[in-house]
């Protein structure tokens, strides 16, 4: 094989394409990327089993074959060439070598042979999304995907499809986050479940906002194209928790907040409550007012915000990270924080008109404390 491409254009492939390439693996091909010619130009792909992602680069001149090299080596070396272009050339021994302007390396390769094929979703027509609507529904609920191992299915993002209707559901146990948007989808209803991994892969090469991805999938995977990329991955199975259950039908008092000065007041409890001191926050909603306290063995701390409340007073205690992430996650500049006074009612937060999101968030008991 021997390619001859810009420098700057398979570096960055490169650099995109290692980020699904396994870290460690039994199997070394896997720790490395996979690059051969084709009719329309040079492939490049990484694979970890899970997540796959592949790409195409224009090739000013090309022989055919193909090889996989270590992805961290080759990456290293691409970003230090000097020169515009560069020219790849391997051997029928797997030797490699690499030149730009006067530098030369000479690297061992693996044998294209033994890297797994990419799976091959065979679907229907792809649904075809604005790539800022999905960047901004994954960003709002990928923070309350469960990190337990025990329950794999809940590691991933909910995707609930409806004619005209899109949307995405993430738990922990803890907390709920859902984020609904209208969408040009005329199918059946379907529900599937994406790994948080492979989503948090997809928004980082997001970068043309005005730009459209597709989606297609079938019974076991599920492909993401966009920006001249496809990640495919593998669709994660189990039952996912029927949550609809779980929230509250009526709530008694009702409190409009700003979410920026919600935010910052939450944040100046930060001090005194870290991973060693995880005692709950509380919150006390009475006289128009939300009221924080935090009582640590490091100290204690109160805030005030202004608030406007519906129905009866309220106190609570929570998780301060888990009411920080749910309205960093909200792009308004209020929102409605809806509960009941009994000890375990969660708060649910929604939006001031509309519904394009909803996050719950369970309570924590409060030890006896003096705040």
């Amino acid at each position: 094989m021997k390619i001859v491409c810009n420098t700057a254009a398979l570096t960055e492939a490169s650099s995109n394409v290692q980020r699904a390439v396994a870290a460690k693996s039994i199997n070394p091909t896997l720790e490395g990327i996979r690059i051969k010619t084709t009719d329309q130009g040079i492939e490049l792909s990484g694979y970890d089993l899970e997540v796959g992602i592949t790409t195409l680069l224009d090739a000013g001149k090309a022989k055919e074959g193909g090889i996989v090299l270590n992805a961290k080596t080759f990456c290293d070396i691409l970003r230090r060439l000097p020169a515009d272009n560069v020219t790849v050339e391997t051997d029928d021994k797997q030797r490699c070598t690499i030149r730009s302007g006067d530098t030369e390396y000479r690297i061992t390769g693996m044998d294209i042979a033994e890297y797994p094929d990419l799976p091959y979703v065979m679907g229907g027509s792809p649904m075809v999304l604005p790539q800022s609507v999905l960047k901004n529904m994954i960003r709002q609920v990928i923070f309350a995907v469960s990190t337990d191992e025990s329950k794999n299915v809940h590691r991933g993002v909910k995707f609930e499809l409806s004619p005209g209707h899109l949307s995405l559901v993430a738990l922990d146990g803890y907390r709920l986050a859902i984020r609904r948007e209208e969408v040009e989808y005329t199918g059946e209803e379907m529900t599937f479940v994406v790994p948080a991994k492979t989503l948090s892969e997809v928004i980082k090469i997001i970068e043309d906002e005005d730009g459209y991805l597709s989606i297609n999938l079938d019974k076991k995977h599920i492909v993401f194209g966009l920006n001249g990329y496809q990640i495919v991955s593998r669709l994660l199975e189990g039952n996912f928790l029927d949550y609809a259950g779980a929230i509250p039908k009526q709530f008694e008092t009702e409190v409009r907040v700003d979410t920026r000065e919600f935010i910052e007041s939450v944040d100046r409890m930060a001090p005194l409550s870290n991973e060693k001191f995880k005692t709950p926050l509380r919150c006390v909603f009475a006289d128009q007012s939300l009221h924080f306290y935090s009582n640590t063995t490091l100290g204690s701390a109160s805030d005030r915000i202004n608030v406007n409340i519906k129905g009866p007073d309220v106190e609570k205690g929570f998780n301060s990270r888990y009411l920080s992430e749910a309205f960093r996650a909200i792009d308004s500049d209020q929102a409605l924080i809806r509960t009941n006074p009994q000890a375990v009612s969660p708060a649910c937060v929604f939006p001031v008109s509309g519904d394009s999101f909803f996050y719950m968030i369970l309570p924590v008991r409060m030890p006896n404390d003096n705040g």
